[in-house]
């Protein structure tokens, strides 16, 4: 049964992939969640009605992450959102998820390229954060999306990576920032995993998956549910003096 004492959960891009796995995840250990999408309403729509068919209240932004000057009025239709449904001022978990993939050579990636990365998975995410601030309870969590390739490094995602990594440092900077509140805030990295994203060659690329497969520790690419139930655990109490850490959620890539 749904409380007024649930906590609450704001996963950007919860539409689909891992976004869409950890905010199903967060219901299943009674937290409601707010999703944010960036095109496809349907996709959002069966997300919220997953969330809702385990109990949970749920809601559906759409909003693109990149778009900075959006930010402003976003914080305000959720601020409204947070009153009408939960009867609170506040949320208590950010996970900033949203993100795209480029895969191309350093030699060829374009400036629109690197542009729009950035956007997305660097400036979206600073502000963005910075724009949700008043509405994060105190006491609450903050968790960005990293990912493996800022550990290892593999051809054609020199700039994505780069803003990855530059996720890694805010990160500490945030944790360090926020302390104060008792806002604890960590990365998660996952390594490959099976999903529509970057074109979905991990999952759908037999070459790929078999050479995934073989340099992974565990003997395989990652799966959706192997990354939203761990996002979904370092948001609950036993995680609680987990913070300004990077967790590497890969099977043991590259080891």
């Amino acid at each position: 049964m749904t409380t007024n004492n649930a906590k609450i959960a704001l996963v950007t891009g919860a539409s689909r992939g891992l976004g869409r796995n950890m905010a199903i995840a967060l219901a299943r250990q009674g937290v409601d969640v707010i999703g944010t999408y960036h095109s496809n309403k349907a996709e959002a729509d069966a997300t919220a009605a997953a969330i809702a068919a385990l109990g949970r209240k749920a809601a559906m932004f759409q909003l693109d992450t990149g778009d900075v000057a959006r930010f402003p009025a976003f914080a305000a239709d959720l601020k409204q959102a947070l009153a009408a449904k939960w009867g609170r001022a506040n949320f208590d978990f950010l996970v900033n998820n949203a993100g795209i993939g480029v895969n191309a050579p350093f030699a060829e990636t374009t400036e629109a390229d690197f542009d729009r990365l950035m956007n997305i998975h660097l400036k979206g995410v600073f502000f963005l954060t910075q724009a949700l601030l008043p509405l994060i309870a105190d006491g609450g969590r903050i968790v960005n999306l990293s990912s493996g390739l800022t550990r290892f490094a593999l051809p054609g995602y020199a700039a994505y990576s780069a803003m990855k990594g530059a996720v890694e440092v805010l990160t500490r900077y945030l944790a360090k920032e926020l302390g104060p509140r008792g806002i604890a805030v960590n990365t998660i990295a996952p390594g490959a995993i099976e999903t529509d994203f970057g074109g979905g060659a991990v999952r759908d690329n037999k070459q790929v998956n078999a050479f995934i497969a073989s340099v992974t520790a565990l003997g395989r690419p990652g799966l959706p549910d192997d990354i939203g139930p761990a996002v979904a655990s370092l948001l609950t109490e036993n995680n609680r003096w987990i913070n300004a850490q990077r967790i590497e959620i890969s099977g043991g890539m590259f080891v």
